[in-house]
This record gives C-alpha cells, structure tokens and sequence, in this order.
C-alpha cells in the first residue's frame, strides 16, 4: 500500500507523476480516432483547472456538475478541477431536468460543464430556479465552448495543496431511497482503491487496455475507466454511446481491450446477440459489478452452455 503524505492532491498522483517519471508519450486515453498521450492530458487537465480557477472563479472546496458524456473532456474537468482543489460531481446522463434542478441546487455548484447534446436537459429548466449556477460550459460547439476556452488557459498549473483527508469529488446516489444524496470520496480513495482493487485483484499492469460498459459518471465505471488505468499507467477505452451489443462488440474489435468491465444485464445481451465472431484478444479479462459468488459462477456457466447450445 502506498503511504501518502498528510499534503497529497490526487490529480498529481493520477496525472502528473506519469510524466515525471517517463511515461508521458505513453497513451492514456483512445477515444474515437483521438489517441491522447499522459503528456498532453497533463497539459489539458492544467488548462482546464486554470480555466475553472480564473474565467470563472472556482475556489478551494466548491462543488462543478460535471454533464458529460465519457471522452477525454471528462477526464480533463475531473482532473482540472481535483488539481485546484475544487470538487468535481460527475452526475448521470440518463437523468431528468428535475434531477438535475436537485442536484445543482443541492451542491451549490455555480459552474456546470455539459456536453452539447445534453443541453437541452439543462435549458428546459427554468434557470430562475437555478439559485447558485452563474455559468454553463460546453463541451461541443455551442455556447462558451470548452475546448476554446481552454486553449487560452495556461498549460502549467501548480497543484493546490489539499490534504489526503480532503474532499475530492462528490457522486449522488441513484435516490432509490429518497432524494438523491452527494457521497463524499477524499483524496486518498482512488488510490487506495487503485492499490487494493486494480493492482491487488486484477493485477493491472502498465500493458493493459480498459474498457467499461458502465459509464464515468458510475463509481464502478470511473474506478474501472477513469482512475484505475491511470494510477496504473494503463490506456482507457472511452466510449461516448449507448452500451447496446453491437456498440460493444464493435468498440471491443476496433480497439482489443485487454480488460473488459460490464454488469450482469450487459453480459447477458452479449450473449443473446447473435452476430459473426471475429477473433479476439489473446487475453481479454472480464470483471462484472456483481461478486462472484459460487452461485452466481454456476448461473454463469448454465446461461453460457446454454448460450453455446443455441
């Protein structure tokens, strides 16, 4: 286990020492046709936490909604905004305007970042009832675009100096059992959970390539495509479409993950698909959200006779 110091900011952990210690042409993120490399995700996480600081006045423990869809702008915010001590939310895209009037009223967030093609869930809000957002930034090209704001933005940025038991980021729980409540992770969590979970249970190495139905804006998926692949140095696989099986099978092809992460109803429309099978990876790991209890290893293995029968 790692040992931090009482001054720790996670972002310089997952981001910064990549490029410190040599791996900074390595590629961290494939998206689409875009291939990122940890050098230029360090210099766009600055950019986007200058941007968040000084265009519009993010300060030390203030909440950001974070709206996107997974891509590398998702990572950028996240990242940007831990770097100046802000607290990111990462919130669903498969919510309702009334959803999100809670959530930014509940966080107090006076910046949202949001991808152009959820806006109009945003819009449809009476912004009157928005008391604390004073600003929306998109990423796409409408309104006060993100990517052109951030080419203004300085590319060197000077982590601020939180504490290892300091607030990171924030994700709301689903509401099943009320209003939905914002749980608080530190800065220590993503790397004791990189520590125990993706080096000590599934053994990632630098070599692997993650891909994760479950989106960023789910702990599991940003554990699995976010902040795992990154304290391992490892690339992440995002993945900005609906999870239907022919998008995945299709992004498992084009880009040969090496470690794959879904959920049990995922896994059983991959295999109620039918489709022509392509050779694989040599070695595709497969991890699901539900434990793998012996129980379930046999429900597992009867739906796949089954599957291989038909």
């Amino acid at each position: 286990m790692v040992a931090l110091p009482d001054t720790f900011n996670a972002a310089t952990w997952f981001v910064d020492r990549h490029v410190q210690e040599g791996r900074g042409a390595k590629v961290a993120i494939e998206c689409g046709g875009e291939r990122v490399t940890y050098a230029e995700l360090l210099e766009r996480v600055n950019r986007a936490g200058n941007l968040l600081r000084d265009e519009f006045d993010v300060r030390l423990e203030e909440r950001i909604v974070m709206l996107l869809l997974d891509g590398p702008e998702f990572m950028y915010t996240f990242f940007g905004a831990i770097k100046i001590g802000a607290v990111p939310i990462p919130t669903s895209t498969l919510w309702k305007p009334d959803d999100y009037e809670y959530v930014l009223n509940d966080s107090r967030a006076r910046v949202v970042v949001i991808s152009d093609a959820l806006l109009p869930q945003l819009e449809a809000i009476p912004r009157e009832r928005l008391r604390y957002l004073k600003h929306v930034v998109v990423a796409g090209p409408k309104g006060p675009a993100l990517h052109t704001l951030m080419a203004d933005a300085s590319p060197h940025l000077e982590a601020e100096p939180t504490g290892k038991d300091d607030p990171a980021f924030w994700l709301y729980s689903s509401g099943s059992t009320g209003f939905p409540k914002g749980c608080v992770h530190l800065q220590h969590d993503m790397v004791v959970c990189t520590e125990l979970y993706a080096k000590g249970i599934l053994r990632m190495t630098e070599a692997d390539r993650c891909f994760s139905v479950a989106k960023l804006f789910f702990a599991y998926g940003l554990g699995n495509a976010g902040y795992c692949p990154f304290g391992i140095g490892a690339t992440s696989i995002l993945w900005p479409g609906s999870p239907a099986a022919p998008n995945v099978y299709a992004v498992i092809e084009r880009y040969r993950p090496t470690l794959f992460f879904s959920v049990p109803t995922n896994y059983g429309m991959l295999l109620a698909h039918t489709r022509r099978i392509h050779r694989g990876p040599a070695h595709l790991h497969f991890e699901s959200a539900r434990r793998r209890s012996p129980r379930f290893q046999r429900q597992d293995r009867r739906r796949l006779r089954s599957a291989h029968r038909r």
